[in-house]
């Protein structure tokens, strides 16, 4: 079901990740259509012509590696600076522990402050290409954020479903941006069963995590960073906030890529997924050797984030989990807020708590074993701590 390759992007095709059923790039559509599947849907390159991995005389952010990501043409693509982060080397921080060689990945300097807007900038990109007239999401506060400016920079109406008791920053945002914000009684959850039952209806194009291909898109040009920044020699080991998992999920999946393109070799770093101890079911499918993971009951966690008690593609978090042979840890709040308070005073980073929870987590790994002092670890801080205040 390939269809035709324009120079600018090797788009081919979808596919679903469950039962491998493909479908055309050029469609709007959410997940797979096959009875029974539903199956969060992957876009396919042709990897077989030779690229050059130092993106010389390219522009500093995820649409660099153009030819690796769904815009057909420059002109279609919605942005705002995303990507093109810094991977410092954080002595003063890794002294604390003895790792001579931690780096942070710091996602707060994106357009809205987190990671999202890597993969809400190409999913908004390739949603007007394809013709959706107006958008919504259900969002735990950052995601929303990132939809709403990037559907105010296409020109698109936006909806959000947010927690009531969203910190309340997150709405305000979403409604500087010219979102419609509904607040919703319940968790993540609801909101995307709100969104689910009105988008027909409203005309709405539904972009939820893996409910549409193209925010692992954005999100997988993290691991493309990292390894550039490294010397394209991935870290031993990755540690990532983790509530829907598109983040763990892209970067598993631009490995795979870099290695088909010939720019890494076979190796890859342990995965390690952070959830807080009051939300953590990833934490609890992995210890239990499952595929995927149960709803949790009565998620508590003041960082949004991670306050997702089912992730739709818990199943693929999981498969980089135990192919990396990595690990999933749960920090308590309380320990999240100490983590912040530790790389502010070390790195000058004002981190979001779901970063704080990723630097408690490697002490936790190397408290249990689990982390040798001379590997190279990577911690993602996904946010900026000046929206939980």
């Amino acid at each position: 079901m390939t269809e035709g390759m324009s120079r600018y992007s090797w788009l081919s095709h979808l596919a679903c990740t469950k039962c491998d059923a493909e479908y055309v790039a050029s469609e709007l559509i959410n997940v797979c259509r096959r009875e029974g599947c539903a199956g969060p849907l992957f876009a396919r390159y042709d990897l077989s012509q030779a690229l050059a991995r130092d993106g010389a005389g390219r522009s500093n952010d995820l649409w660099r590696w153009h030819e690796l990501m769904p815009a057909a043409s420059a002109g279609e693509i919605v942005t705002l600076g995303e990507g093109g982060t810094p991977l410092l080397h954080a002595e003063r921080l890794g002294a604390r522990l003895g790792l001579p060689r931690l780096y942070l990945k710091d996602e707060s300097l994106n357009p809205t402050g987190s990671f999202k807007a890597r993969g809400l900038g190409a999913a908004v990109t390739r949603a007007k290409a394809l013709g959706a007239t107006a958008l919504a999401v259900p969002t735990a506060g950052n995601a929303g954020g990132a939809m709403a400016a990037y559907a105010a920079r296409a020109g698109l109406p936006a909806h959000v479903f947010m927690p009531a008791d969203t910190p309340r920053v997150f709405q305000v945002e979403c409604e500087a941006y010219g979102a419609r914000v509904t607040l919703v009684d319940g968790l993540i959850d609801r909101c995307g069963q709100l969104v689910a039952e009105r988008k027909a209806a409203e005309g709405w194009f539904d972009v939820s995590t893996l409910k549409e291909p193209y925010r692992a898109e954005g999100k997988k040009t993290m691991g493309y960073e990292v390894a550039e920044q490294l010397g394209w020699e991935l870290p031993d080991v990755i540690v990532a906030p983790t509530g829907g998992g598109t983040g763990v999920i892209g970067m598993w999946k631009a490995f795979d890529e870099m290695e088909r393109l010939g720019w890494i070799d076979a190796r890859r770093p342990r995965m390690v997924v952070v959830q807080a101890a009051g939300c953590a079911p990833i934490v609890k499918a992995f210890a239990e050797g499952k595929p995927a993971s149960e709803k949790w009951a009565d998620a508590a966690t003041y960082a949004s984030g991670l306050r997702v008690p089912k992730a739709y593609a818990d199943f693929l978090v999981l498969r980089a989990l135990y192919e990396s042979k990595g690990d999933a840890v749960a920090i308590p709040d309380d320990e999240m807020r100490r983590g912040v308070a530790e790389i502010g005073a070390s790195e000058g980073i004002y981190a979001a708590p779901e970063g704080g929870a990723a630097w408690v987590a490697v002490g936790r790994l190397l408290e249990e074993g689990k982390l040798a002092r001379d590997e190279r670890v990577v911690v993602i801080n996904t946010g900026s701590g000046f929206k939980y205040l």
